[in-house]
């Protein structure tokens, strides 16, 4: 016998099964469908670079680094222009439930096949992603492109030593800053603009501090003028490609200058040492810090930016939001790029699993949990966690996507692989 493995249930079948999960979670207290509910208001922002494996649309000035960007594999029907990824997000959101956004990079400008130096970027040079964001009625995100670029190629930009260097990519910081505001005041919301170099040492520095001092005085400079609808946030990392071991930007120096320039703090779930994970830091975080900027990734080794699944590390990370009463203090976006398998696969299983961490975290018993821990009752309260495994997630999560109107469990699958035959595989 033939074995189906993306079945599809009918509107009855996930309505029956979802009567019985809402009652075993009603039975510790657990209320499913404002979790459904909340699940599905939290914007997550879904990352451009994932459909064209981080190459952008710019016209080239010369040869370029990389920056520490690597997208491996060569899976067909990359996005090789705007309209093209365009096509591929509007396919990717019809089989997403809940709010999304889309986060754009200074290197997916359409400057019409001319030459646009980047600290000359404007907002004419992003209008058709405006355009259509207006159209679809959801917000944009946006990066300043530190790496890709002759002036990058030695792993420095906003610190670096040279002055004209730094000046120009203090300008490209300025002229994305405005982009952004402009996306803000277009969309009637605000825009996260997120800010990421790649500068660093491969091996020992003599000198860890001249740098820093050198990204300070750039990030100011760059973040001086206040504008309206733009919402900046600075982005911490261990090590990269070329940098294994100083990061100029780390971990301690961004936390403490978003704090600083009240601005928000970046926490990327790849950055960090392959076995440190990021749940821990939020609460201790946000004691200080207002809101966090949170780029879902997944590590392997290293920091591979591997497709999102549902594990415990992303179970974890939305666990602590739902327990602190946090979600409205932290903005979601995806960060990962894998070239070696169906692009739209990569970006629905990606974003389905963090919608699916939300709504597990937000069908949490964490007041009964934190009874049980005040009473001492601990391995009462151990046990209670380890059942929680096996509740019937599953059919709550197909009641949400009912309710949003995209494809249940994997039946999704299909119209991807008809999406691969009909448009990507002509590419």
């Amino acid at each position: 016998m033939q074995t189906n493995l993306f079945p599809t249930s009918s509107q009855a079948e996930i309505e029956h099964n979802y009567m019985h999960a809402k009652d075993a979670y009603a039975r510790i207290g657990v209320d499913a469908d404002a979790a459904i509910a909340k699940a599905l208001q939290i914007p997550i922002s879904l990352h451009c670079w994932q459909g064209d494996d981080v190459g952008g649309f710019e016209v080239k000035e010369g040869a370029v680094d990389s920056g520490g960007i690597m997208a491996t594999g060569n899976f067909p029907g990359r996005a090789s222009n705007g309209d093209e990824l365009r096509q591929d997000l509007e396919q990717v959101m019809k089989l997403l439930p809940g709010v999304q956004r889309v986060n754009l990079h200074a290197f997916y400008a359409e400057t019409d096949g001319k030459f646009v130096s980047r600290d000359a970027l404007e907002p004419k040079h992003f209008s058709r992603w405006m355009e259509w964001a207006k159209q679809r009625k959801i917000g944009l995100d946006f990066n300043p492109t530190f790496f890709a670029h002759p002036k990058a190629a030695d792993g420095f930009t906003l610190s670096h030593r040279d002055d004209g260097i730094r000046k120009f990519w203090v300008r490209h910081g300025i002229a994305c800053r405005k982009i952004a505001a402009a996306m803000a005041k277009e969309l009637g919301q605000p825009c996260i603009i997120n800010h990421w170099i790649p500068d660093g040492a491969k091996d020992h520095p003599a000198d860890r501090w001249s740098p820093r001092a050198r990204l300070t005085q750039s990030l100011d400079e760059m973040l001086a003028e206040k504008l309206p609808g733009c919402v900046d946030a600075v982005e911490s990392k261990l090590f990269g490609i070329g940098s294994e071991d100083y990061v100029v930007g780390s971990f301690e120096y961004y936390s403490h200058y978003a704090l600083t320039r009240s601005v928000l703090f970046c926490l990327d779930m790849g950055h960090f040492h392959p076995t440190e994970t990021i749940h821990d830091k939020l609460s201790a975080l946000l004691q200080f810090h207002k809101t966090l900027l949170l780029h879902v990734s997944r590590p392997i080794r290293w920091d591979s930016d591997h497709v999102v699944i549902f594990n415990d590390d992303l179970r974890a990370v939305f666990l602590e939001l739902a327990r602190g009463h946090a979600f409205d203090r932290a903005v979601v976006a995806l960060d990962f790029f894998d070239a070696s398998i169906n692009r739209i696969a990569a970006y629905v299983i990606g974003a389905r699993a963090t919608r699916k961490a939300m709504l597990y975290a937000l069908l949490d018993p964490s007041e009964g949990l934190r009874e049980l821990e005040t009473t001492g009752r601990n391995a009462q309260k151990l046990a209670r966690i380890e059942e929680m495994k096996t509740m019937p997630f599953g059919a709550v999560w197909d009641m949400l996507c009912l309710k949003a109107g995209v494809p249940a469990a994997s039946a999704w699958i299909p119209e991807v692989e008809q999406y691969q035959t009909t448009t990507l595989a002509k590419r």
